[in-house]
């Protein structure tokens, strides 16, 4: 027997949440003061049914739109969706006592994305196909389009199918490719072969390299090793110009970037020196370093290479030293930032616990600090202000468009 609920509110990953005399329902792809029919079981509702819409339910963009597990969120109007990410921050904050100026959602329009990551399988009939996971399944979702997709990837897809079908040679590969646009064309990496078969056959990775050359290809590397470069894959982090580390970090959406980049480059105005914590590739260390020279550090070897690769591509720069080193491991401590009186970090979804009690210890007057996790960063947050750091501002990024996840930069003075 079906039962009729009212959507109370938007839990943190996106369903819809009605209180019952049994506990909460999640209930997904539903709007809160939504009327909806259900079958429920363990707590969530199957089969729903919208009673009664919300009048800011909209129409969805994507014809894949509640088969396809991505853009979960299509269906809200751009209104009350970016204030529900800022109350996201909000939440996150007040759980660890924290109040402090929380700006408006800065958002990303849609066709934004410059990197995806595509599912590939082969169907029973022998037809390779493309796509993203089904809602909490491992089904696959064989998309013709993507709205959040930058249209030069979209338009990608019949040539990536081709270049799919060399890494399928073992039926236990799933292979996933990662597409990034680059200012130099499509750079992909390919994950999940099988390897304890022996990896890829010389056959197949031939057969990959030829469809890469046809689809034009900057390049294309498996797992991180390059199989073929026709052109060095190349973005533009500030003034200069970075090579794209194999299957390396890079911020999904430019828009976004540029709003978190500026935020960063706007707090240490008249910093004498900086430090670029988790610094990648290079992505504040750039434009930080228009500033005041920089120290960058991170755990990734090859980030760090191509961040010293684009050094000498831009003017005016001042000085950037950069060294690969694990900062969960090995945070900097205090004397290995003596004189940086301004501090960035921008952790993975961990957060950076340790490194965080050790700027603590620093004499930095400002520190920024960048997330794509509220909640780690409210403990981190917690860290610094009881130390004696005041949170200034938060501003919260909708990098990724539709869904769940929020991401922010948040200022902290002493």
């Amino acid at each position: 027997m079906d039962d009729l609920l009212t959507i109370d509110r938007i839990g943190a990953q996106g369903d819809g949440i009605a209180e019952t005399p049994g506990g909460p329902v999640f209930a997904p792809l539903t709007l809160p003061g939504e009327r909806v029919r259900a079958e429920v079981k363990d707590g969530r509702a199957e089969r729903v049914e919208i009673v009664e819409a919300s009048p800011d339910r909209i129409a969805p963009v994507s014809p894949h739109y509640g088969d396809c597990g991505g853009c979960s969120l299509q269906h809200w109007a751009a209104g009350p969706y970016l204030d529900w990410k800022w109350e996201q921050v909000r939440l996150a904050l007040a759980r660890e006592g924290i109040e402090t100026e929380i700006e408006a959602t800065v958002a990303s329009p849609p066709g934004s994305r410059r990197r995806i990551a595509l599912h590939a399988r082969r169907t029973p009939e022998g037809r390779v196909i493309l796509g993203f996971k089904a809602r909490k399944s491992w089904r696959l979702v064989e998309v013709s389009t993507c709205p959040v997709a930058d249209p030069r990837l979209v338009a990608a897809f019949p040539a990536l199918a081709k270049i799919a079908a060399a890494f399928l040679e073992h039926p236990k590969s799933a292979p996933t490719l990662h597409v990034t646009w680059t200012l130099t064309g499509l750079d992909v990496d390919v994950t999940g072969v099988e390897r304890k078969s022996g990896g890829l056959s010389a056959d197949r990775q031939m057969q990959a390299i030829r469809a890469a050359n046809a689809a034009d290809l900057a390049r294309l590397s498996l797992a991180g090793d390059t199989l073929m470069m026709a052109r060095q894959p190349l973005v533009a982090f500030g003034p200069a110009t970075v090579p794209v580390p194999a299957g390396g970090f890079l911020q999904a959406v430019p828009e976004a970037e540029a709003a978190m980049t500026s935020r960063a480059v706007a707090a240490v105005k008249g910093a004498k020196k900086i430090a670029d914590l988790f610094c990648g590739a290079g992505t504040f260390t750039f434009p930080l370093a228009t500033v005041a020279p920089v120290l960058a550090a991170d755990g990734s070897a090859a980030g760090i290479a191509a961040l010293k690769a684009g050094v000498g591509s831009a003017k005016g720069l001042r000085q950037i030293t950069a060294e690969a080193r694990d900062l969960f491991r090995r945070p900097l401590s205090p004397f290995d930032l003596k004189g940086c009186d301004a501090i960035v970090f921008d952790p993975p979804r961990a957060g950076a616990v340790d490194q965080t009690a050790q700027i603590v210890g620093t004499k930095a007057s400002v520190v920024v600090g960048v997330s794509c996790n509220p909640v780690t960063f409210a403990r981190d947050a917690r860290t610094l202000i009881d130390a004696g750091f005041r949170l200034e501002t938060v501003t919260p990024i909708d990098q990724f468009l539709w869904s769940a996840h929020v991401e922010l930069v948040g200022v902290f003075r002493r």
